[in-house]
């Protein structure tokens, strides 16, 4: 029996009715995977299946649209396959669900604990995800100008340092899209790192059922030199 909950979700972020019970099924799959493993391996913050479903997994997908124009920004720009790096993957988040969404799109998970690594491995086995790469490295060892877009879900604030590994590994036309969550918290981590940054864009986002929750994707291109 499906999930009603994570049908209505995805109905709510826009999804084409027609591809629904195709990533509602994978994203069956994957839940079930969190939690499985998820007391084993830390992957996640969350204490019930609505909670993976709606803080992990449709918050994940709700900047959906967002990046699909990104891809096909990137697409018309260069010419060539579009890759998305999710930085610092841990669970799969954002990555999993942004794959599943994006079947034409190839992305690289970026995690740094192996155990971790195995976890998003078999993730990729049980949902049938042909274009996803699992690269076991940390952030600072990847190579410079690999992914047109860097996704990035965390909670702790982009620092001076972290920012330069992002931009360094984007691209020279790529972009961050950074998960964050308060304008008031996201204005002053951006001050912070201004030297870095000067010009970003921050988008408002609705996660279904969390309506009440600000949420926003903030969106900083490579910085020309």
């Amino acid at each position: 029996m499906k999930d009603n909950l994570l049908t209505q979700g995805l109905m709510s972020i826009g999804f084409q009715q027609a591809f629904i019970p195709h990533l509602e099924e994978k994203m069956e799959a994957y839940t079930k995977e969190l939690m499985l493993f998820n007391a084993a391996y830390d992957l996640v913050g969350a204490n019930s299946k609505e909670d993976i479903i709606i803080r992990h997994i449709l918050d994940s997908l709700s900047p959906v649209l967002i990046i699909q124009q990104l891809v096909e920004n990137a697409a018309t720009n260069s010419g060539q396959e579009v890759v998305i790096g999710d930085i610092g993957s841990g669970g799969g988040l954002p990555g999993i669900p942004l794959a599943a969404a994006l079947p034409n799109t190839s992305f690289v998970l970026v995690e740094r604990m192996s155990k971790r690594c195995a976890f998003l491995s078999n993730c990729v086995a049980v949902l049938g995800l042909k274009n996803v790469t699992i690269l076991n490295e940390q952030a600072e060892r990847l190579s410079q100008n690999q992914f047109d877009v860097a996704v990035f879900r965390a909670f702790r604030p982009l620092d001076k340092k972290m920012i330069r590994i992002l931009l360094r590994i984007l691209k020279p036309t790529g972009n961050l899209a950074a998960y964050k969550a308060k304008m008031e918290n996201i204005k002053t981590e951006m001050e912070a790192i201004s030297a870095f940054v000067p010009e970003y864009k921050t988008m408002p986002l609705t996660v279904p059922f969390l309506e009440n929750y600000e949420r926003h994707l903030v969106l900083i291109p490579k910085q020309k030199n």
